[in-house]
């Protein structure tokens, strides 16, 4: 199976090519090697590599960001997506797994947001990767998969598990939201699903992925300053105090609760979810590890 990766750079672009399976032939692009947002260069890319399978892990990620830079936000995650999707609807039998976010969802129901409820993002970042969803089963349909996840993080990037690392060694408190609730999911994780779902041509639609359980950011934080001091990457205990959105004004609005409902999903991709926690004390423990010289 040829399998064409975007956003190889990204949290789950890397994992992506790190866990591929061995009988995959795998073009993994960064964006200097592949700019979504550009309808030319996505055409002659996918119609050179000829792929059966498009995995779109490229994405404008800096939710606050977007608010002053909608324009680029939606070049990236929007148009992006229908490039692609155009792109492999011009090679017989290419199928498209798409990423997408909880935060599509406004965060008022109060329980977990299943594939088929209705959509309504408070953001920019929201709304245009609601509208890459929407390109991508438009014109792919039943050749496309749109996977939504949330709070993703890894051992390297840009994410709040290492930014709490960082600001835990240089402070001795950190204050966190307490009132905005989700599912903190490890990059490896979403890889994992992805490449579960590449072996399952007959899978379509839209599905929810994330590690199991649910938490604010508060606790994502308390297990990050726990754990974190356990793995030995802490030299000290830190306090952790609870905040509320309105204590940590944003560009951004964000859903208070984007709890995802992933039943339906983990039969569809045939995996079962560990436990965030799990995931987040693996996590740690790569960074824990020296590297071999």
């Amino acid at each position: 199976m040829k399998v064409l990766v975007t956003g190889a750079s990204g949290q789950v672009g890397a994992a992506l090519g790190r866990l591929a399976p061995k009988h995959i032939e795998l073009r993994a692009l960064h964006r200097a090697g592949l700019n979504i947002a550009n309808e030319g260069e996505v055409r002659a890319a996918v119609a050179a590599f000829r792929p059966d399978l498009i995995i779109n892990a490229a994405a404008y990620t800096a939710v606050d960001t977007a608010e002053s830079e909608p324009d680029i936000a939606r070049a990236i995650n929007a148009d992006g997506p229908r490039h692609l999707a155009q792109a492999a609807k011009a090679i017989p039998g290419c199928r498209m797994l798409h990423i997408s976010t909880d935060y599509v969802f406004d965060g008022r129901a109060s329980t977990p947001y299943r594939p088929g409820d209705t959509t309504h993002p408070l953001s920019v970042y929201g709304a245009t990767k609601l509208a890459g969803e929407m390109a991508v089963l438009s014109v792919l349909g039943e050749r496309s998969v749109v996977l939504r996840t949330a709070w993703v993080y890894a051992a390297s990037g840009k994410n709040f598990l290492r930014t709490m690392l960082r600001l835990m060694r240089e402070r001795d408190e950190v204050r966190v939201v307490a009132d905005q609730r989700g599912t903190p999911t490890s990059a490896d994780s979403i890889a994992g699903a992805l490449w579960a779902l590449a072996l399952r041509p007959n899978t379509a639609g839209i599905l929810h992925w994330t590690d199991a359980g649910e938490a604010s950011w508060y606790d994502f934080a308390l297990a990050i300053a726990a754990d974190g001091y356990a793995a030995g990457l802490l030299p000290k205990r830190v306090q952790v105090t609870p905040i509320t959105t309105a204590d940590y004004p944003t560009a951004a609005h964000r859903p208070a609760n984007s709890v995802l409902d992933c039943r339906g999903s983990v039969t569809a991709v045939g995996l079962t979810p560990a436990p965030w926690r799990d995931n987040v004390r693996a996590t740690l423990a790569i960074l824990a590890t020296p590297v071999a010289a």
